[in-house]
């Protein structure tokens, strides 16, 4: 009765989000505020009916209910509560339905906190969200139903959800990293709005910009996450491979990180306005072309969800029903939305800020060609192209040399212009800071002779140092030091934490590629191997039940001279798919991860084991947690409060 409940209230959902496209659309049109009015609770209504589902179907899994052909598939009674809660999203029918629950909790966020906007551009914005709410949930209902029953014969047990995802990184990973995507249609209906009003000024920006910048911090903790996921659970040590199902995810967050620095500029000068809207429209365009990516079935990946062509040619077919209908919309009335600021000088943050986009955008290009081009080539040339991470790592850093080079100028500029004398003389400290914190470094941590590795090193601490010397200078004009930091808004803060985070997360880069050490060894028990200053012993190995796996686990003791410490990779074996899987054992530290696969048993009692030393990895994933701080931190500004004039809350409208 649960499971029916489920789909009907979804069905309901599909009603209501129809009706929330439509007559809210309608009302403002001709000015009817019933119509207008009747957005809000529409929008509250639609969550709630869509949250009821997806708690039906957690219901089911909890339940056990097998009678549902999706957790019969995807559970089974010996999981544990918690990744039964998560195997709810672990294949593509419940996943898609925590993506409508994501997309109709932005929608209900926009309706609950977006009180002192005009009642009739708020019904403009959530109509937006409804007629892409009624897409995804027709495709839910119609091709990707959760709640489809095997009855009247039914199987007393499930499949096992795959062993792959069996782990907490499932728990955490996609719901952040679907907030993120589903989080820029907020600034997408935000840009149709405006092109269906015609207006589009510094309070529409100043609207915009929270909203992007909280899917763009949940996006980069969902990126990061999957990133640290994949490090630790696939057993090769990696993190990041330039998947294209990786590549899905990164496209978006480079549009994201274009279209905030757009919005500053729109905000504050009233420039880049067309350009704006048109990033809005890209970015989320972009995040339909990854939910394509990732379901249809076009690219072999181990991220992907789906393999049906059917849902496939929903998916293209409504990623070109909004893209070109967006497009459309901004070819014939992205001309009423014109600038009103003028560029006054080259050197000056809007042209930085313009640089920025330039360059966003063409790294943006580099991974939407290497993704897109085999594809394009099997369908149009029928030849097998295959572009992979050689192509990556050469050009995507050309591109991003430039861009952390002009991090560490732009925020020191003024807007409309800027003293060329001054900016060499405040470049002059920064050159010193950059110095002391190379010599600094290599004192502490002595490395090869490497140039490629030293220029990013370089570059990160350029960054550095840029935000350091920002953050005196701003603060250096009030009565004490400590007086004048507190003084910096939370958007500064959160700028330079954002900026911050790149710098660390290139230094982690860096020093993750070209420092760390691997090794495939044979081991008997009681077997000792040195690589460079660790000795590590193989004990023996220990089996060992766990709730639905049988596991063989490796026993090593691990010294450097100074530390001993003990590390336990597993195989595993789960009795419902029989499948075996690999658990690496990770011993994290600041400076470097020391990270050990068991690999296949041989003979004489000896395993082939495969160890790695990860110098800095940890810093990739610091970096990315600061980003994601910063863009937290950026939007509590009281200025994005919205506590606008009525006169400009009004000419917005």
């Amino acid at each position: 009765m649960i499971i029916e409940l489920g789909f009907f209230s979804l069905v309901f959902a599909l009603m209501v989000a129809l009706f929330l496209f439509v007559l809210p659309m309608i009302g403002s049109m001709y000015a009817q505020s019933s119509l207008i009015r009747f957005a809000r609770p529409a929008a509250l209504v639609l969550f709630v009916l869509v949250l009821g589902s997806f708690l039906a179907l957690v219901y089911g899994f909890l339940t056990d209910d097998f009678t549902v052909r999706y957790i019969y598939m995807h559970s089974n009674s010996r999981l544990p509560d918690p990744l039964k809660v998560s195997a709810v999203w672990g294949a593509h029918e419940g996943s898609m339905l925590l993506w409508i629950l994501m997309l109709t909790m932005w929608t209900a966020a926009v309706a609950i906190f977006s009180r002192r906007l005009p009642d009739v551009a708020v019904a403009r914005v959530l109509s937006v969200m409804g007629f892409i709410t009624s897409g995804f949930i027709a495709f839910a209902v119609f091709t990707s139903n959760p709640f489809e029953r095997v009855l009247p014969y039914f199987p007393v047990d499930g499949n096992e959800l795959n062993p792959l995802l069996q782990d907490f990184g499932l728990i955490v990973h996609p719901p952040m990293l679907y907030m993120g995507y589903v989080g820029f249609s907020v600034a997408f209906a935000f840009a149709i709005a405006a092109l269906l009003s015609g207006e589009l000024d510094s309070t529409w920006a100043r609207w915009s910009r929270p909203w992007t910048t909280a899917a763009w911090a949940f996006l980069t903790v969902g990126i990061a996450l999957g990133s640290w996921w994949a490090y630790y659970e696939l057993g090769w040590g990696g993190w990041w491979f330039w998947d294209p199902v990786e590549n899905a995810s990164f496209m978006p967050w480079l549009a994201g990180t274009a279209l905030i620095h757009s919005l500053a500029v729109s905000e504050k000068r009233g420039t880049f306005k067309t350009w704006t809207v048109f990033l809005a429209l890209a970015t989320f365009s972009l995040s339909l072309l990854g939910a394509f990516l990732v379901r249809s079935g076009v690219i072999t990946s181990v991220h992907s969800f789906a393999q049906d062509p059917v849902r496939g040619l929903y998916l293209l077919i409504f990623l070109g029903i909004v893209v070109s209908a967006s497009l459309l919309l901004f070819i014939f009335r992205g001309g009423v939305v014109k600038s009103t600021g003028n560029f006054e000088a080259p050197l000056s943050r809007e042209f930085m800020l313009l640089s920025n986009n330039i360059l966003l955008c063409l790294a943006l290009l580099v991974v939407f060609l290497g993704t897109l081009f085999p594809l394009f080539m099997e369908a149009f040339a029928d030849q097998s192209v295959s572009v992979g991470p050689p192509f990556y790592n050469l050009v995507f850093p050309i591109v991003m040399a430039p861009l952390l080079i002009l991090m560490a100028i732009g925020p020191l500029l003024h807007w409309k212009k800027y003293s060329a004398g001054k900016l060499i003389k405040q470049l002059r400290w920064i050159f010193l800071i950059v110095i002391i914190l190379a010599i600094g470094f290599y004192a502490l941590y002595i490395p090869n002779e490497t140039k490629a590795v030293w220029i990013g090193l370089l570059l990160s601490f350029w960054v550095i140092s840029g935000l350091l010397y920002d953050i005196m200078d701003k603060a250096k004009n009030s009565r004490s030091l400590v007086t004048g930091l507190r003084k910096l808004k939370p958007s500064f803060w959160g700028m330079q934490l954002a900026h911050l985070g790149i710098a660390v997360s290139t230094i982690g880069i860096m020093m993750v590629t070209f420092f760390s050490e691997e090794t495939l060894v044979r081991l008997k028990p009681d077997e000792s191997f040195r690589m460079g200053q660790y000795e590590f012993t193989f004990r023996g190995i220990r089996n060992l039940e766990g709730p639905n796996y049988l596991a063989t686990r490796g026993i090593f003791e691990v010294t450097d001279g100074h530390e001993n410490f003990a590390l336990f990779p597993e195989k595993r074996q789960y009795l419902a798919s029989r499948q075996v899987m690999t658990e690496a054992a990770i011993d994290p530290a600041l400076m470097r991860d020391v990270y050990i696969s068991l690999g296949e048993p041989l003979d004489n009692q000896a395993w082939s084991v495969r160890i790695y030393v990860k110098s800095f990895v940890r810093w990739i994933w610091l970096g990315a947690i600061f980003m994601a701080l910063g863009g937290f931190l950026a939007i509590s500004d009281k200025r994005y409060r919205l506590k606008a004039r009525r006169k400009e809350a009004l000419a917005a409208a």
